[in-house]
């Protein structure tokens, strides 16, 4: 008994002895490969025992301070240009080194999913950018994914700096590296990118408590959301509705003796879907559950033992995959690419059996239309398009959920600045690339106060009063509508548009380079491309078209407006050579009509025959709008608009 306390003693005093206390420490974003700002001062800061003397050296500079009796320090190096690589050397009572450091240009990226993906998600797209990528001095910081809802955090659970060659590159966000390297090409400047991105995030979870100074009702959440007993009765409140809710029957598909998706079990009494389609559509009537999808598969010899990937497009919701009888992959959710690799001897010459389980808890069910539906060798392709068997496995019932609605950390004031930008605005920075709002897009009338609010929130979070701020309008999505109508996608993009009165920003427009069926466009590299223009003009200032023709005053003479630009770069001009579409005009009445329209000395005039009193005009005005042909010569298009 003597001897282990006598152990035990040695143990605790070895666990608290001075040499294992006094580690110094650094925040998660001072890691290897790094890019730290030029032109600016460079702050260091960390943590250490208090009172610890702490000595660090970066290219020739040395500075020495010593821990407050919090055991937090911070150091603040000279500006420097442009450069590296170098070390950061670290010595207390025991020494760190940050390696291959670059001094160059950061930008703090952020937003939600279209930011978000990375380029291995459009590996087929820019499958050329990927396999010749060789650009070590372009840098990239995924911040880890979290919500923190009791205030400001100081560091990151995690966390690295990856390089933009071969190996590592595929983790980029896609529109960030191709912003990147529009601006590395120019330049020769090492680009670190920040990135704070989390798919389906409200514009209210990235912007910090004082950014809310002046919307009582928003701090009156946040402060609720710190009392941790509240927050427990929503998990519990959502965890009871969950478990209420039953499913009316066990899925046929895996509760027999042969599972549907075995190659011996024989289908009777399977209906015929044309893939791609939803079932709602094609007889399948109001349907939340299950449905197997069955089709024999046609392979040629060239293809056999090959190695293959299975092209699914997109499906709502989510999908189990067979081949063969053979698991080659499922996903869990609607919005990615289904790209499953095919097992070296799956395929074989003849007939394969694939066999798709498809789950859709809301709304319709299926394959999206107008995607890529296909199985691919390196040299052949067998089109899986077409006529298929179905049977439905599985019905569930309505889901219990209080007010309709599920607590949700991430979607909660604050709960994203807190945890992914908080921890380091003592970083200096060049610009922000923001691309959000999908989330937001039912409030259009709140999001243009809000956006407002995050800029100039930012700015000061940073002390950075005149940080360039460029972010991505929303492009074209959902059905086209031929008619003149109403649209919640075109007040919101309004509402960022009406941001630009803030100085110093920017915003791309991107109304050509969606699509009806995916909110996340696979055109990744203009909207990019786009964001490095803007960034020549806040942040490099040079001379240079950045935008797209936008709205800036009108007059009315007799039946005509008279529409003027800014951003006309060389000229006005319509893409495709036709007379300018996508004009709406009404009178006092505002029932719009598609209008005449014609360029004249660099305005567009707008018309109608029938209507000889008109007030306000539109312009591509829908969620998709058909054919917005209005650009400037330098092949930027313009915003859509409403004079009202």
């Amino acid at each position: 008994m003597k001897s282990a306390k006598i152990i035990l003693s040695l143990l605790f005093g070895l666990l608290f002895s001075p040499d294992i206390m006094a580690q110094v420490r650094l925040p998660q974003i001072f890691r290897d490969s790094m890019v730290l700002q030029r032109n600016a001062p460079i702050k260091i800061w960390g943590w250490a025992s208090n009172h610890e003397e702490i000595t660090l050296t970066l290219k020739n500079h040395t500075r020495k301070t010593k821990a407050s009796a919090s055991g937090e320090w911070e150091v603040v190096f000279p500006k420097m240009k442009a450069g590296g690589p170098y070390n950061l050397q670290i010595s207390a009572t025991n020494n760190l080194t940050v390696h291959n450091i670059l001094i160059g240009d950061v930008w703090l990226v952020a937003g939600q999913s279209n930011m978000e993906h990375q380029l291995f998600r459009h590996d087929v797209t820019y499958a050329k950018e990927i396999r010749e990528a060789n650009f070590p001095e372009i840098r990239h910081f995924k911040v880890p994914r979290n919500t923190e809802l009791n205030g400001p955090k100081n560091n990151m659970d995690g966390g690295k700096w990856e390089v933009a060659v071969k190996k590592e590159i595929p983790n980029f966000s896609a529109v960030a590296y191709f912003f990147a390297k529009q601006v590395y090409d120019k330049y020769g400047i090492p680009i670190g990118l920040i990135n704070a991105s989390v798919g389906g995030t409200r514009i209210e979870a990235w912007t910090s408590e004082n950014g809310f100074h002046n919307n009582p009702d928003i701090l009156n959440t946040i402060e609720r959301n710190k009392d941790s007993v509240y927050i427990n009765s929503l998990i519990k409140r959502d965890k009871a509705a969950k478990d209420q809710t039953v499913e009316t029957t066990k899925d046929l598909g895996k509760s027999g003796p042969i599972h549907w998706y075995d190659p011996s079990y024989k289908p009777l009494n399977w209906r015929k879907i044309n893939i791609p389609g939803y079932w709602e559509d094609q007889g399948i009537k109001d349907l939340n559950g299950t449905v197997w999808y069955r089709k024999e598969i046609k392979v040629p010899q060239s293809m056999a033992e090959a190695e293959a990937k299975l092209f699914l497009g997109r499906i709502v919701d989510a999908d189990q995959v067979y081949l063969n009888g053979a698991k080659i992959g499922q996903t869990t959710y609607q919005y990615p690419q289904r790209q499953y690799p095919i097992p070296n001897n799956l395929l074989i010459t003849g007939k394969n059996t694939l066999v798709v389980k498809v789950t859709n808890y809301n709304g319709k069910g299926g394959f999206v239309p107008d995607k890529p539906y296909y199985i691919a060798t390196e040299k052949d392709t067998v089109d899986i398009k077409g006529y298929w068997e179905y049977k439905v496995g599985e019905v569930f019932a309505p889901k219990n959920t209080p007010n309709g609605t599920t607590f949700n950390a991430q979607n909660e004031p604050t709960a994203l600045y807190n945890a992914m930008v908080a921890p380091y605005t003592q970083l200096a920075l060049t610009g922000v690339l923001w691309y959000q709002g999908e989330s937001n897009s039912g409030e259009p009338e709140k999001y243009a106060q809000l956006l407002q609010g995050l800029i100039i929130d930012w700015r000061n979070q940073f002390e950075l009063p005149n940080l360039p701020f460029i972010y991505a309008q929303l492009p074209n999505f959902m059905d086209v509508n031929y008619l003149p109508e109403e649209s919640k996608w075109a007040e919101f993009r309004h509402a960022q548009l009406n941001a630009l009165q803030i100085a110093n920003t920017a915003m791309t427009v991107n109304i050509d380079l969606g699509e009806w069926n995916d909110i996340h466009p696979e055109n990744k590299k203009d909207v990019g491309e786009r964001m490095a223009l803007a960034a020549f003009k806040l942040a490099y200032n040079e001379d240079v078209v950045f935008s797209g023709p936008l709205y800036n005053g009108h007059t009315i003479e007799n039946n005509k407006i008279i529409l003027s630009f800014s951003y006309t770069g060389s000229g006005l001009i319509t893409v495709n050579g036709g007379a300018p579409a996508q004009f709406a005009i009404a009178g006092e009445d505002k029932n719009f009509v598609w209008a005449n329209a014609k360029i004249e000395d660099n305005k567009v005039i707008v018309w109608h025959n029938d209507i000889s009193a008109p007030k306000y005009v539109r312009y591509a005005w829908s969620d998709n709008p058909d054919n917005a042909n209005l650009y400037n010569k330098e092949g930027l298009p313009a915003s859509p608009f409403t004079t009202e």
